[in-house]
């Protein structure tokens, strides 16, 4: 089996325990990851990401496995769309 079929077969749970090491350096049983370890999962998070979750986020990694960048009107327009939240340090 291939990297990208594997990728497509993968379950989310597995997805975020592969995520889960790399944020942490470890496995859930607490044994560090190797150099080699942290750089395999990092690609296949980052594969699992760019085949399953449709990221708006600036740059990316699209479907296709193409960066993905988005322009400053992009990113001004979403961010006009979004709802945000202001407090003042005295409303604590």
């Amino acid at each position: 089996m291939d990297l990208l079929t594997t990728i497509e077969n993968m379950p989310e749970s597995v997805y975020l325990k592969l995520k889960q090491a790399v944020e942490l350096g470890k496995w859930d049983n607490g044994i560090a990851l190797s150099n080699e370890q942290k750089s395999t999962c990092l690609q296949t998070v980052m594969a699992w990401q760019a085949k399953h979750l449709n990221s708006t986020e600036h740059f990316t990694i699209g479907s296709n496995g193409q960066i993905i960048e988005q322009s400053k009107a992009e990113l001004k327009r979403e961010m006009a769309e979004q709802q945000i939240i202001r407090f003042n340090s005295n409303d604590f």
